[in-house]
Parts: structure tokens; sequence; C-alpha cells
């Protein structure tokens, strides 16, 4: 639908106003009974960490419980349409991620529309993935890797998450880019996955830095490289992939999200407390730790990124011809 220059303006200044307005009552009195915070995937992985430290800190600010709530399964299809259909009244909250942008893609027929029915809240961080194997593993780097890899071909088995999560999309950038084929082995999150590589019952992953981070800081597990364009500070002495790959680079992105009519004032009081947390020097130290970038924004800002991040994966999803089985 068109919409008139002036109408437009009007609007957007409209919705500014509401924007900088201070919450009304409703949203001062915010929350009055505990909150979930529902996470796609198994406790000890990456999102239920970061969904965690959010809860804690939001039980902190806000004066009530956020409770962690795991709903694992379908590359996190069952929570999100567990909360597209909970009551909008900011008691439902979602982790989201770079996998709902992937799920577009890769899941055709589902009952929701992850830009239409979640209303971005607030953006928590960046997330690095590490390239890991097991010590045994022959190759040491990446260069090695590569080589390995294409004379085994088919053989060296690469664990993630699941089908379209984002360390299987960054595996599968990664074979796109340096004309290798490894053998997925999905699992329903990044904990099991990490289990049996340090078991030797799969050869490598890309692991999201804070559930990995310890592992490598150990030697328990042997870091290759790091999925970010630029070294890390928090590992200064592992390469990046894209200096043996030119042009490789593959992060993801937590936020918060609560279903599509959620009161826009409930919304702003939660962003602003999030905000407000990420810039205390406690959290940023504990990101910091875990390899993660705190990224405060707008709602509106967040919901850009979604829809370019949903456009830039969902290219992938169809030139490596990824399907849910």
């Amino acid at each position: 639908m068109h919409i008139p220059r002036r109408q437009f303006l009007r609007l957007a200044a409209g919705a500014a106003a509401v924007s900088a307005a201070p919450p009304i009552a409703h949203a001062q009195s915010y929350p009055t009974r505990p909150v979930r915070l529902i996470v796609g995937f198994g406790a000890g992985g990456a999102p239920d960490i970061m969904g965690r430290l959010i809860g804690q800190l939001l039980s902190e600010r806000l004066g009530q419980s956020f409770i962690t709530e795991n709903r694992p399964g379908a590359t996190a299809n069952i929570a999100t349409e567990a909360v597209v259909r909970a009551a909008p009244d900011g008691y439902t909250l979602l982790v989201v991620g770079t996998w709902n942008a992937n799920n577009a893609a890769l899941y055709p027929n589902l009952k929701f529309n992850f830009i239409r029915d979640i209303a971005p809240v607030a953006s928590l961080a960046t997330v690095p993935y590490v390239m890991v194997v097991h010590p045994s593993f022959p190759a040491k780097t990446i260069p090695e890797f590569i080589a390995y890899a294409k004379a085994n071909a088919g053989k060296v088995t690469m664990a993630s998450p699941g089908i379209g999560t984002t360390p299987h999309l960054v595996g599968e950038l990664f074979m796109l880019m340096t004309a290798t084929e490894l053998v997925h082995v999905p699992y329903r999150s990044s904990a099991p996955a990490l289990t049996d590589l340090l078991g030797g019952q799969v050869q490598m992953t890309f692991g999201p830095l804070p559930s990995t981070i310890e592992y490598v800081k150990s030697g328990t597990l042997q870091a290759l490289a790091v999925t970010t364009a630029a070294r890390l500070k928090v590992l200064p002495d592992i390469p990046t992939v894209g200096e043996s790959v030119p042009g490789y680079e593959g992060t993801g992105r937590y936020g918060i999200g609560a279903p599509s009519s959620t009161p826009a004032e409930i919304i702003v009081t939660l962003n602003k407390e999030i905000d407000a947390g990420l810039a205390d020097p406690k959290l940023q130290a504990r990101f910091a730790e875990l390899g993660v970038e705190p990224t405060p924004m707008t709602p509106a800002d967040f919901a850009k990124v979604i829809a370019e991040e949903t456009d830039k994966w969902g290219k992938l999803v169809r030139a490596r011809n990824i399907k849910v089985e």
C-alpha cells in the first residue's frame, strides 16, 4: 500500500512522539507477577546462558522473577509458536536469535510468520562461533583442516544444535566457500553436541563461544579459528576463518521478543531496562568472559536487523538446498 509522503511524515512523527513519551501507568506497574522467558533450546547451550543472564538482570531491575523455561525442538519453532500464541501482556517473552531468521527459509509451512507475529523488544548481543575439533583430530589449522576434509570427503563429521541453527549454517557457509563436504550431525542443543565431540563420537563443530570457551581455554577442545571478521580479545591467539578463507564471516545474534500485540509501553519498559543493564560494567565483564558483544538498540532498529539477517541466511539456505527432514 502506498502512503503519501505527507501522511508518512505525520505517522513517523507520531511514532517518534510515542517512543519519546514516558511509559504510562500500565507499564509503570509492570510486572506484577513472574514473567516466563522461553528458550527454544536445551539447558546449558548458549541461548540458555543468555536467557538466564537477561532473566537475572530483569529480575533485579524490575523486582519480579523472570523464569527461564526451556522448550527445545524444531530449531526453536516450538518455543516461538508457544510465544506467538501466548497472551500479549508482557508475561511471556522469547529469547530470539539468528535461528528465527534462518527458519523463515527452512520451514515454508510454519503456522506463524516470525517478523509479523513476534515484536522485537531488545537486541542483546552478537555471538561469535569457534571452530573446534577433538584434540586427537589430525588437522591443527584451517588450511590443514581443508586439505584433510578434501582428502576424506564425506567422512568428517560436523555436529550442530540442529538443522538450520546458526552453528549449522556457519558450517554450511564454510563448506560453500572452501568446496568441502562435511557430514552434518544435528543434535537438540549445543550441550549434547559438545558432549559427543568431547567423547570423540563426532569430529568438529562450530560452537557458540559462550558454551565453548571454557573447553577451549582448558585445552579440552582444540580451537582452529573463530568466525568473526577480526580476532577476539578473549581468544587473541586464535585466528579467524577469514585469515585462511578470505571474506568468510558468520556470527549469531541474540535478543528478546514478545507476542506482536504486546502493549507498546511494556516493550518500551523492557527495552529501557535491558539497554540499561547492558551498560552495567558487571554484565559487560560477564559478556566479555563469554566472548559476546553487547548490542543495545531500539526495537525499530532491531526489527531492521532481523529483516536483513532473514534475507542473508535465506539466500544461503537456498544456495545450499538445505532441507528440514
